[in-house]
C-alpha cells in the first residue's frame, strides 16, 4: 500500500566496495537474483515516494543501467567525502522540494516499509523533532556506532564506536545510519558539518549535533537488525543472503507450502507458491517462478521463468527453463528440460527428454528420451504436438514439425515432415539379423589377442 503524504528518498550507492575484491559495483550484487540497489527501490516504491535520488559514484555506468526506466534521478558523488558530503550533492535535485527526506543506503536493502512509515509518522508527530534516526539491537553490536538515549525516545549522543567509552560500547542501540529529516533543515545542517575528523570526511549522522544546536531534538525509532545490515564483504553478502531465503522459507511455510527440507530450497525474490504445494530436498527457484495449487515439484529440480499449474508433478532432477508454462496435472519426469515450452493439461513429458519451442497438447504422451531438434545453428524453430498424440522413446523431431491430434510416433524415430492427425510415423532402418556372426567375431578377436 502506498503512502498519500508527499515524502523524497535519497539512497547512497556512491562507495567504491573495495572489500567486495568485485568488479561489479557493490550495490548490484544480487540477493535472491535481484541486486540489493532494487530491493531497495521496491521497498521505497511500494511506499509511494514522490522524489527518488540516488547518489552514483565510481561504477557509475553500471548503476545507472540498472536503473534504466525507473523514474529515478541520478546525482554524482565526483570524490568520496563521507555520507553527509554525498547526501549534499542531491540538493540540486531537491532544490524545488521541502518535504521530508528519508536517507537510505544502497547496500542495506531490506528496511521494511512499516519501518520506513514509521519514521516519516514520528517525523510528523506534534513535537515536530528535527531528525528521526533508525536504529536495531543486534546480537553482535560489532563496531557500529552507538546511540546514547535521553528522555524517552531523544538522542542524548551518538559516538562512533572507536571514540566511545567503555560503558558506552555496553549500550546496544546502535545507529543503522538511515535517517529522515525535512529538506530545508537538511541541506542546511549539511552546511555546518565539519571534516574536522581523522578520515577528515563529512559524516551524515553529525547533523544530529548540528540540529541540537539549532534547538531541533533527534529521536529514534528501533527497527529489526535485519532491516539494518549492511554488506560490505562477501561474507556479509552471503549471510544475509541466507537470512532472507530463512524468512522466505517461513513465509513459504505460514502460506500453506509444504517444504520436506527447508534449508535445501532456495527462493528467488519473487517466487509464487500457491496452498498445498510440496517442494521437496534441493530444489531452486529462479526469478519469474508461479507454482499452482496442490503441484509438486521433486528433489534437485532447477525452475525459473515459468508458470507450474495446479497439481502438475516435476522431476525429479528436471529443468524448468524460462517461458515454460505448464497446465493443471501435467507431469514432467527426471532428467527432463524444457525450454519456451507450452504443455497442456494432462500431457505428460518423460523422463531424459528435451523439449524447446514447443507445444504440447491436452493428454499427449512424450516418451522418454525424445528430443525436439529447434536449434539449426543459426535460428529456432518450433514444435507443434497435437492433443492426445503419442511420441515414442528415443525419437526426435526436427523442427519445424507439427504432430497431429491422436498421430504417433515410433520409437527410435527422427521425424522431418508433418504428422497427419491420427496417423502412424515410423522412421527407422529395417531391423537385419546375421547368423552367428557374434560367436565368429569373438572367435577371431580372441586368436588375434593370442598372438
Amino acid at each position: 500500500m502506498t503512502d498519500h503524504r508527499r515524502f523524497a528518498v535519497i539512497i547512497l550507492a556512491a562507495g567504491q566496495g573495495t572489500r567486495m575484491r568485485s568488479d561489479t559495483h557493490k550495490v548490484l550484487h544480487p540477493i535472491a537474483n535481484r541486486s540489493m540497489l532494487l530491493h531497495l527501490l521496491d521497498r521505497v516504491d511500494a511506499l509511494g515516494a514522490e522524489r527518488r535520488v540516488v547518489v552514483v559514484g565510481k561504477g557509475r555506468d553500471q548503476v545507472e543501467a540498472e536503473i534504466a526506466g525507473r523514474g529515478v534521478t541520478i546525482a554524482v558523488q565526483a570524490e568520496q567525502n563521507g555520507t553527509g558530503h554525498a547526501v549534499q550533492q542531491a540538493a540540486d535535485a531537491l532544490a524545488d522540494y521541502d518535504g521530508p527526506v528519508i536517507i537510505l543506503y544502497g547496500d542495506t536493502p531490506f528496511v521494511e516499509v512499516a519501518t520506513l512509515r514509521r519514521m516519516l509518522d514520528r517525523l510528523d508527530a506534534a513535537d515536530a523533532p528535527g531528525v528521526v534516526v533508525m536504529a536495531s539491537c543486534p546480537a553482535d553490536p560489532l563496531k557500529y556506532g552507538r546511540i546514547i538515549l535521553g528522555d524517552g525516545d531523544e538522542i542524548a549522543k551518538m559516538v562512533e564506536y572507536k571514540d566511545a567509552t567503555d560503558e558506552e560500547r555496553a549500550v546496544r542501540l546502535c545507529n543503522s545510519g538511515m535517517m529522515a529529516v525535512r529538506s530545508r533543515d537538511l541541506f542546511r545542517w549539511l552546511a555546518q558539518v565539519s571534516n574536522d575528523n581523522a578520515a577528515g570526511e563529512y559524516y551524515l549522522p553529525d547533523i544530529v549535533a548540528v540540529a541540537a544546536n539549532d534547538g531541533r531534538r533527534a529521536v529514534v525509532i528501533e527497527g529489526d537488525p535485519y532491516e539494518a545490515a549492511g554488506v560490505n564483504s562477501r561474507a556479509e553478502l552471503a549471510h544475509l543472503e541466507l537470512e532472507w531465503q530463512r524468512r522466505r522459507r517461513e513465509q513459504a511455510l505460514d502460506e500453506g507450502a509444504t517444504l520436506i527440507d527447508p534449508e535445501s530450497v532456495w527462493f528467488a525474490f519473487d517466487t509464487r507458491l500457491g496452498r498445498d504445494v510440496t517442494v521437496e530436498p534441493h530444489v531452486v527457484f529462479g526469478p519469474g517462478v508461479e507454482v499452482a495449487d496442490g503441484a509438486t515439484i521433486h528433489a534437485f529440480s532447477h525452475i525459473e521463468g515459468a508458470s507450474i499449474g495446479a497439481k502438475a508433478s516435476i522431476g525429479p532432477f528436471a529443468r524448468i527453463r524460462p517461458g515454460t508454462r505448464l497446465a493443471a496435472n501435467t507431469k514432467v519426469g527426471n532428467f527432463v528440460e524444457l525450454k519456451k515450452a507450452d504443455v497442456a493439461e494432462g500431457a505428460k513429458v518423460n523422463h531424459l527428454t528435451y523439449v524447446g519451442d514447443a507445444s504440447v497438447g491436452p493428454r499427449a504422451n512424450i516418451g522418454a528420451g525424445t528430443i525436439t531438434c529447434n536449434y539449426d545453428g543459426f535460428g529456432k524453430y518450433r514444435t507443434e504436438i497435437g492433443a492426445d498424440a503419442f511420441i515414442g522413446s528415443n525419437s526426435a523431431l526436427i523442427a519445424p514439425v507439427s504432430i497431429g491430434e491422436g498421430a504417433i510416433v515410433g520409437a527410435g524415430s527422427v521425424i522431418t515432415k508433418d504428422v497427419e492427425a491420427g496417423s502412424l510415423a515410423l522412421e527407422r532402418s529395417e531391423q537385419r539379423g546375421i547368423a552367428g556372426w557374434a560367436r565368429r567375431f569373438r572367435e577371431r578377436m580372441t586368436a588375434k589377442r593370442a598372438d
